[in-house]
């Protein structure tokens, strides 16, 4: 309805209009090319500290000021509160004095103004004989004050027993409470012990029966392999004998040994002939070896049996090593992997001190309040 200007209102435009000057002139300093000082501005830095300097001085003055007006303050409070008290004092005298002395009993209204001297005759009167201010009744008023004690000590005596009762029951129900929760806790622990114990023998029958496995599958390729490679080697030993002879088709072992593949395309009556003929050639070479002397004969014996007892340590030594090896590979990794779960251990531990430490450090999570705070001038 009417524009009245305040003087605070007329201070804060003016505040406001100063620093937009400075600002501009500022950003004016700053983004022209041709004024623009490169670096600090030792200048502008004294005339801040300056500022400052004279502000805290400023501040100081001020805040003595207002101690010493408010030490000024509480000294004529104290004063002005003592006068009071004995203004206070001295009229209650006053008044007192007056009563004593121009208002005794006997001049009060209720009494009889024309016998002022009958509340002194009947107070002479009735007075009784004894001490002033003597009761009578004291004594029965004692036993009372005793009787009264009593009760109170006996009622205090009771809350105090019932109190103790109390606090006794409800440790012997904390106990209770503590062993039962006890009780209960080593059950679980022997569960989870059972549990545990359990797991660990599933677990250990199961890698002892995968071993197992592992172990007859590796010897069953093993053998198969053996198989392959003498299957092959004799293959090939009968090719080249055959290629040599058409008429010798016995093999290393003394047995007439057929391909598959050199079978197919044949008839019944074919494949006995080949049969035969193998018969044949196997007659003969005994024949032959049956023929030549007794001691060129013992002798080859003799160097197969060492071959073959050569060839049985020989896998017996290399069954043996690798077997070791096999422990000793078997120790390294669970060495290893021992090693990498104590790492992981600490590393876990480490991160969860961390991360503990960075939750007590930094309590406040900054939100987008925070941040727009920041860009909105030239500074």
């Amino acid at each position: 309805m009417y524009n009245i200007e305040l003087l605070s209102d007329r201070i804060a435009a003016a505040s406001l209009e100063r620093r937009r000057n400075r600002e501009t002139e500022r950003q004016d300093r700053i983004f022209n090319a041709k004024v623009r000082t490169i670096g600090i501005d030792k200048v502008a830095l004294e005339s801040q500290v300056n500022e400052r300097k004279k502000k805290e001085e400023a501040e100081a003055e001020s805040l003595k000021a207002h101690a010493a007006d408010a030490v000024c303050n509480d000294k004529a409070a104290c004063l002005l509160d003592q006068r009071q008290l004995k203004d206070e004092r001295l009229l209650q005298g006053a008044i007192e004095d007056f009563r004593l002395n121009f208002q005794p009993r006997w001049s009060r209204r209720e009494y009889d103004l024309s016998n002022p001297d009958k509340v002194k005759n009947q107070d002479r009167i009735q007075m009784l004989p004894g001490l002033v201010g003597e009761d009578p009744d004291s004594q029965g008023r004692l036993k009372k004050q005793q009787e009264q004690l009593r009760e109170w000590s006996v009622q205090q005596q009771h809350e105090l027993a019932t109190a103790r009762h109390q606090q006794r029951l409800e440790e012997h129900q904390y106990d209770q409470d503590v062993v039962a929760l006890d009780f209960k806790a080593l059950q679980l622990q022997k569960i989870e012990e059972e549990r545990r114990r359990a797991a660990a023998l599933a677990t250990k029958d199961f890698n002892l029966a995968k071993a197992a496995e592992n172990a007859e599958k590796r010897w069953k390729e093993w053998q198969q392999e053996e198989e392959d490679n003498r299957t092959d080697i004799l293959n090939q030993l009968q090719g080249e004998l055959l290629s040599e002879s058409q008429e010798q088709g016995i093999s290393v072992l003394g047995l007439p040994r057929l391909r598959p593949d050199s079978c197919k395309g044949l008839t019944n009556e074919q494949l006995q002939h080949i049969i035969d003929c193998h018969q044949q050639q196997i007659e003969k070479r005994r024949s032959i070896e049956w023929n030549e002397p007794l001691s060129s004969r013992l002798v080859v014996q003799a160097e197969q049996q060492q071959e073959e007892v050569h060839q049985d340590r020989c896998c017996v030594a290399s069954a043996h090593t690798a077997l070791l090896l096999e422990r000793q590979q078997a120790r390294i990794n669970k060495q290893l992997r021992r090693t990498l779960d104590n790492t992981n251990t600490q590393l876990a531990e480490a991160h969860h001190e961390q991360k503990k430490y960075l939750d007590n450090v930094y309590t406040n999570i900054p939100d987008d309040s925070y941040f727009s705070q920041f860009n909105t001038s030239s500074r």
